[in-house]
């Protein structure tokens, strides 16, 4: 069954966020995930939406998604992106 992982970031140090996008897809493209989207500006149809960028990652499950998440070149790249930004994180099942 299919993982997403969705991060709902506020980006408050552009410069050093760079540095996590910079590295991002050396690391990313060894787990077989997929980008999905990245959205500045979401079109909301209700309610408040609580970010400046909305993330969406697809794994095949949610093994290969903690292998990259909880890796350590994924966690010292993570670091700029925690020191840049305010980052709401969470992982969902597919219904595939």
């Amino acid at each position: 069954m299919s993982s997403y992982f969705i991060a709902l970031i506020d980006i408050h140090n552009p410069e050093q966020y760079k540095d996590y996008l910079a590295g991002f897809d050396e690391v990313f493209k060894k787990y077989k995930g997929q980008v999905v989207c990245v959205e500045e500006n979401p079109r909301v149809l209700e309610g408040d939406w609580p970010a400046g960028r909305t993330v969406l990652i697809r794994f095949p499950n949610d093994e290969k998604l903690l292998r990259w998440y909880e890796s350590p070149e994924y966690q010292a790249l993570a670091r700029h992106r925690k020191e840049a930004s305010v980052c709401r994180v969470a992982v969902i099942s597919g219904r595939d």
